[in-house]
């Protein structure tokens, strides 16, 4: 159950997204006007499953009941799935990586905001080289991944710190669920994957991690996205998640007893015991204080974030078949600014919210 832990964030394939997009037009009117009943769809990552123990132990419930709404927040094991279900309208928010909301929904039509900015990866994902600590001698290699994913991006950001590119190495697409193994085999030299793998992988005398997320700080993010229409009409719901999010933030932090029972119950959940959960966490940066998660959505970050990001996903094709360029579809940041086209703006960091808990007036 622990390799379920990031197993699925990868991209949908072009037909998929179509198919998504097509649901999404038909469904979209389900999400317009004021409402009192949401759905909230979650995968297990380990910057994710406080959403599962929140729902488990009411805290959830507690915020919907204060603005008088209900909120049901379910559980999807597969995350691409979850996306899909999001992306053709039959849950309000999901869990998803800021590649994967610009890059599906954002791409396909369906007009998101980033509500929560829960945590980015900070050693979660990694290249792993056999027999060598110089990330420069991955030239030439194949490189095992799992293809259009966050590890394709990392992969690329890595050639481009040693001067490399793409056509300097070549792409071999590997289930996560297969990568530990094929590392083990004497023609696999090197691999691109994310923990629990990473982990994994980690314990073997030949293997070598030479560039991970910590290296591009803040550009792995983990968000709660929600439908954006849905949002301005029902700002009770954005401000039920960000109150329920800070106090289940709250719940888990520190080593009191109650925070230690908490983590436990989120190990559990994710099919693996505290001691490795709390490992991921040492390479998660959770933003458990909403004045942090305010300044990082206030900085350049998202916005250099997102110029690579989008530039990645053109050039692989992500963004649709009618892009023509990067600019095709609009990303707009936490003061108003926006990266790419201001006529089709589908992708949204709202800083709003945050602002709000950090004021204490949720």
């Amino acid at each position: 159950m622990s390799g379920f832990t990031r197993s699925f964030r990868s991209y949908l394939t072009a037909a998929t997204l179509s198919v998504a997009a097509a649901a999404a037009s038909v469904t979209a009117p389900a999400f317009a006007g004021e409402r009192d009943s949401f759905k909230i769809a979650w995968s297990i990552y380990v910057g994710w499953m406080p959403w599962g123990y929140g729902e488990t132990e009411g805290i959830v419930d507690k915020w919907a009941d204060k603005y008088d709404i209900k909120i049901d927040v379910v559980q999807i094991n597969d995350y691409i799935e979850s996306i899909n279900l999001y992306t053709a309208g039959s849950y309000d928010g999901v869990t998803v990586t800021n590649m994967d909301a610009l890059t599906i929904p954002a791409a396909g039509g369906v007009d998101s905001t980033a509500l929560i900015m829960g945590d980015f990866s900070n050693g979660n994902d990694g290249v792993v080289l056999k027999g060598t600590d110089n990330l420069e001698e991955i030239e030439g290699k194949s490189v095992h991944l799992v293809e259009l994913s966050v590890s394709h991006y990392l992969l690329a950001r890595a050639l481009d710190s040693v001067g490399l590119s793409e056509r300097d190495v070549k792409v071999v697409n590997t289930s996560d669920a297969d990568i530990v193994a094929a590392f083990t085999s004497s023609d696999v030299e090197a691999v691109v994957t994310w923990n629990p793998q990473l982990g994994e992988l980690k314990k073997q005398d030949a293997a070598n991690v030479v560039f991970d997320s910590s290296e591009i700080p803040g550009e792995i993010m983990d968000l709660l996205v929600v439908n954006t229409e849905t949002l301005e009409d029902n700002p009770r719901l954005g401000k039920a998640l960000t109150g329920a999010w800070y106090e289940i933030m709250s719940s888990m932090r520190g080593e009191s007893e109650a925070a230690v029972e908490a983590r436990t119950a989120m190990a559990e959940s994710a099919g693996t015991d505290l001691a490795g959960y709390e490992a991921q966490l040492d390479s998660t940066s959770m933003f458990y204080d909403p004045a942090n998660a305010l300044s990082f959505l206030e900085s350049d970050t998202p916005a250099e974030t997102m110029e690579s990001v989008r530039q990645f996903a053109f050039k692989h094709g992500l963004l649709g078949e009618r892009a023509d360029s990067p600019d095709f579809v609009g990303i707009q940041f936490a003061d108003g600014s926006v990266l790419g086209s201001e006529s089709n703006v589908k992708f949204r960091f709202n800083a709003d919210y945050t602002r709000m808990a950090r004021d204490g007036e949720l």
